[in-house]
C-alpha cells in the first residue's frame, strides 16, 4: 500500500475518506457485534432460565467489565501506536509495543482475577439482594479466569486492526459466538446430555470461548504476518516499549472505568429499587449496548486513520476523516433511535420467557428504559468515537479528567437525584446517564476540535 493510499492522505476526499472508513469500519463493527452477541445471548438464555440468574448475572457482569475496560487500555493503546508506526515502515517498533501489549494485559488480568473471587461481600456491602449476591458470585468466579484470554485477545485485535486485517477479527469472533452459544444451551439447561450448571454453565461457555478466539488470533499472526515475529522471545521485556504502552494505556483505562463505573453504579441503584427493575436494567442495557457497537467500531476506525495521519503528519485529512466518521456516527444513531421507538416491545420480550409470572411487569420496566436508550444512544456515539480520534493521535490523558468528571461530578449525582430525590425510579437513573454522556461529548468533541487537530508533533501531555 503507497503513501497516498493510506487513511488520512491529504488525496482522499470526504466521500474516499467515508468509503475508506467503512473499508475498515464494518469488519469491526460486526466483530464487535458478534463479540456483544456473546453476552446478549448470556442473558437471554439465562432470562429465559430464571429471573434471579439474570439479575445475578447483570449484577456480576457489571463488577467484571469495569475491570476488564480498565485492563484494556493497555491493549488499545496498541492500536494508535503500531497505526502510526505501519505509515512510518517501521516494523521493530509494531513488535515492541505490540508484546509490551500483551505483557502488561496479562499482568493486570492475573493480578485482579484473584480478588474477584470473593465479590458476594462486595455486592451485599452495596446493598444488593442476598439471594442474587450468592448467584453473582458463583458466576463471577468462573468467569473471572476469562480476564486472562479476554485481554490477551483484546490486544491481538487491537494490533490487526492497526495492520488493517480487520476480517481474522470478525472471522475468529464469530467462531467464539457459535461455540458460546452451543454451550450454553447445553451447559445452562442440561440439554445433550450434559448437566444442567445454570448460571456456572454460562460462565464457562464464556471461559471456553474467548480461549478459542485468543488461540485462532495467534495462529493466524504466525501464519499470514510472521515479519513481525509477535511472539518471538515473548518473555524478553522492554522496559521502553512497556513504559510507552502504560503512560499511553493507563488514561485509556482510567477513562473506559469512569465510563464503566458509571453503568455499573447505575446498575446498583437500579438493583436497590428491585430484582425485577434490575433484570429489565439488564436487558435495556443489553439492547443498547448493542447499539453501541456501531460507535464503537467507527471509534476503533477512527483510531487506526488519526493514527495513520499521526505518522504522516496529515492535518487536512484528520478533520476531513474527522468529520466523516461523526457524520456516520450521527447517522446510526438516527437510525437507533426509529428502532427502539417502534419496536421496543418486541426486542424487549425477546429475553423474557412467555410463562415468566414476572413477564408484564418486566416488559412494561424494560420498554420505559429503552425510550431513554434510544437518546443517550446518540450521545454514547459521538463521546466514543471523539475518545476514538484522540487517542489516535495519542492524546488520553486530558481525555480521562474530562470523562471523569463527565460521568462521575455530573452523571452520577444527576441519576441519584432523578431516581430517587425526585422519585423517578429506574428511569430517573438512565436520564442521569444521558446527562452525562452528553457533558462529555460535548469536551471530548472540544478537545479534539481545540487542540488535538495539530498533528505536528504528538500530543505534549504524553510522555513518549
Amino acid at each position: 500500500m503507497s503513501d497516498n493510499t493510506l487513511p488520512g492522505s491529504p488525496e482522499l476526499s470526504r466521500g474516499g475518506h467515508a468509503r475508506a472508513i467503512l473499508a475498515l469500519g464494518l469488519p469491526l463493527i460486526a466483530s464487535n457485534l458478534a463479540q456483544f452477541s456473546i453476552n446478549l445471548t448470556d442473558t437471554i438464555m439465562l432470562g429465559w432460565y430464571d429471573v434471579t440468574a439474570l439479575a445475578a448475572a447483570t449484577l456480576a457482569t457489571s463488577l467484571y467489565f469495569i475491570i476488564f475496560l480498565m485492563g484494556a487500555g493497555f491493549a488499545w493503546a496498541v492500536t494508535p501506536i503500531v497505526a502510526a508506526a505501519v505509515a512510518a515502515g517501521d516494523e521493530t517498533q509494531v513488535r515492541r509495543v505490540t508484546r509490551m501489549g500483551l505483557w502488561l494485559s496479562v499482568i493486570f488480568a492475573v493480578a485482579t482475577a484473584i480478588p474477584l473471587m470473593w465479590s458476594e461481600r462486595f455486592f451485599l456491602f452495596i446493598g444488593q439482594d442476598p439471594d442474587v449476591s450468592a448467584l453473582a458470585q458463583d458466576y463471577i468466579r468462573i468467569l473471572a479466569w476469562s480476564m486472562i484470554p479476554g485481554l490477551i485477545v483484546t490486544v491481538m485485535r487491537a494490533f490487526f486492526s492497526a495492520l488493517q486485517h480487520t476480517s481474522i477479527i470478525l472471522w475468529a469472533t464469530i467462531g467464539a459466538t457459535l461455540l458460546n452459544a452451543l454451550l450454553n444451551y447445553a451447559l445452562i439447561f442440561g440439554n445433550f446430555g450434559a448437566p444442567e450448571l445454570g448460571i456456572q454453565g454460562s460462565a464457562i461457555a464464556s471461559l471456553v470461548s474467548v480461549t478459542l478466539s485468543m488461540v485462532i488470533l495467534f495462529v493466524y499472526a504466525q501464519w499470514k504476518v510472521p515479519q513481525y515475529r509477535v511472539l518471538y522471545r515473548i518473555w524478553k521485556p522492554d522496559p521502553s516499549a512497556m513504559k510507552r504502552v502504560f503512560l499511553l494505556g493507563l488514561p485509556i483505562g482510567l477513562t473506559s472505568l469512569a465510563e464503566g463505573g458509571l453503568f455499573s453504579a447505575s446498575a446498583v441503584m437500579v438493583g436497590w429499587i428491585g430484582p425485577v427493575e434490575l433484570a429489565a436494567h439488564g436487558i435495556a442495557l443489553q439492547l443498547a449496548s448493542c447499539a453501541f457497537m456501531l460507535h464503537m467500531g467507527l471509534s476503533q476506525a477512527a483510531t487506526v486513520r488519526a493514527g495513520h495521519a499521526m505518522g504522516l503528519r496529515d492535518e487536512a485529512g484528520l478533520r476531513r476523516g474527522g468529520l466523516t466518521v461523526i457524520a456516520m456516527s450521527m447517522g446510526f444513531a438516527a437510525v437507533t433511535i426509529a428502532i427502539f421507538l417502534m419496536f421496543s416491545e418486541t426486542l424487549v420480550s425477546a429475553f423474557i420467557d412467555p410463562a415468566e409470572p414476572e413477564r408484564e411487569t418486566l416488559l412494561s420496566v424494560g420498554i420505559s428504559l429503552l425510550a431513554v436508550a434510544a437518546l443517550f444512544n446518540l450521545v454514547d456515539g459521538l463521546q466514543v468515537v471523539a475518545l476514538g480520534l484522540l487517542r489516535g493521535v495519542q492524546d488520553t490523558t486530558v481525555p480521562m479528567i474530562h470523562a471523569t468528571i463527565s460521568y462521575w461530578v455530573i452523571g452520577l449525582p444527576v441519576s441519584y437525584i432523578l431516581g430517587f430525590t425526585l422519585g423517578m425510579a429506574q428511569v430517573g437513573v438512565w436520564l442521569g446517564l444521558v446527562v452525562g454522556l452528553l457533558f462529555a461529548a460535548g469536551l471530548l468533541m472540544w478537545r479534539f476540535w481545540g487542540r488535538s487537530v495539530n498533528i505536528a508533533r504528538p500530543a505534549t501531555v504524553q510522555p513518549v
